[in-house]
């Protein structure tokens, strides 16, 4: 009997084939965009963020632009932008497994910020002094995975890259990676308690001799930094991560933006142990030849020019 149409198993893989044609076209367009506006996001959205929030913490806004001081949707569309080499790299990486562990560390993150912030574990007491765009419960950001996520993931990245084949060995990654982490707190934290993010309750916590920051806190993220890492580890394809790592040449401007921001408020605030932790992380990018930003071609300069 001739068929009156193409069959339900074809249309699924002709659905499905063209979903993969639109993730592609989108990713590439993605990619394009980053590439583009590449010393935009990776340089000048952080040196203009480090002055920004140090303009707020000290009240240097005059009058007609006073509204900018912690505007939380100036700070998060600024966050965001800085996010987009990281999340244009590892998109295509996100499959259902991938998609899974992010639901699960999502939750994760949700959950221990809430209890740290009520109860004072297992960071220290602190609390949220300015808006990080929209709270939950006027506790926690409710874009706190757009913070969190990067520092862990963009460590990974960095590990991958600096251990070569020594990555392999999943001890020596997963140690390695935990001690990244721990190092781009050693250089937030201060940071942001400098620019008045969020605060220490130094009475409760018994001393906050880090530049106000509590030892506790890096207690804390021990357990954080190895949730995430080990959700990360399991979820990625970490030989797709590999490919892609070498193929995409942006994939760790994010870390490139970080280090520039709270680096940069760091030294304005004359921290100084925080800042050769991130001229360390400076190093580590300059050894995996990441520095690479045609600064001459980038869309902003021409623009400048015109």
């Amino acid at each position: 009997m001739a068929s009156d149409g193409p069959s339900a198993d074809s249309r699924s893989l002709a659905d499905a084939t063209a979903d993969s044609s639109e993730r592609e076209r989108l990713q590439a367009r993605l990619d394009e965009l980053v590439r583009e506006h590449r010393f935009t996001i990776a340089v000048v959205f952080p040196l203009v963020g480090a002055v920004s929030l140090v303009a707020s913490a000290e009240g240097w806004y005059p009058d007609p632009v006073v509204f900018l001081e912690f505007n939380p949707l100036f700070v998060l569309f600024g966050v965001l932008v800085m996010r987009l080499p990281l999340v244009a790299g590892v998109a295509p990486l996100v499959d259902r497994k991938a998609g899974v562990a992010l639901a699960l560390l999502t939750a994760y993150a949700y959950g221990i910020e809430y209890v740290g912030a009520t109860t004072g574990w297992p960071y220290g007491a602190f609390e949220y002094t300015v808006p990080l765009g929209p709270m939950i419960a006027d506790t926690i950001p409710v874009a706190l995975p757009v913070f969190f996520f990067p520092l862990v993931l963009n460590a990974y990245l960095l590990t991958l890259l600096l251990l070569g084949d020594r990555a392999d060995s999943t001890p020596i990654r997963l140690g390695a990676t935990i001690a990244a982490v721990l190092a781009t707190d050693l250089v937030l934290d201060p940071g942001a308690v400098a620019v008045r993010f969020w605060a220490y309750d130094c009475a409760a916590t018994g001393t906050c001799g880090y530049y106000g920051v509590p030892w506790s806190n890096y207690a804390g993220w021990v357990l954080s930094a190895t949730v995430a890492v080990l959700a990360f580890d399991r979820g990625l394809d970490r030989a797709g991560l590999g490919r892609r790592l070498r193929e995409c040449e942006f994939m760790l401007d994010d870390l490139v933006s970080f280090v520039l921001l709270w680096g940069g408020i760091n030294a304005l605030y004359g921290n100084w142990i925080p800042v050769a932790i991130a001229a360390a992380l400076g190093v580590g990018l300059l050894r995996t030849d990441r520095f690479d930003f045609a600064v001459g071609d980038s869309a902003l300069l021409r623009a400048v020019r015109r």
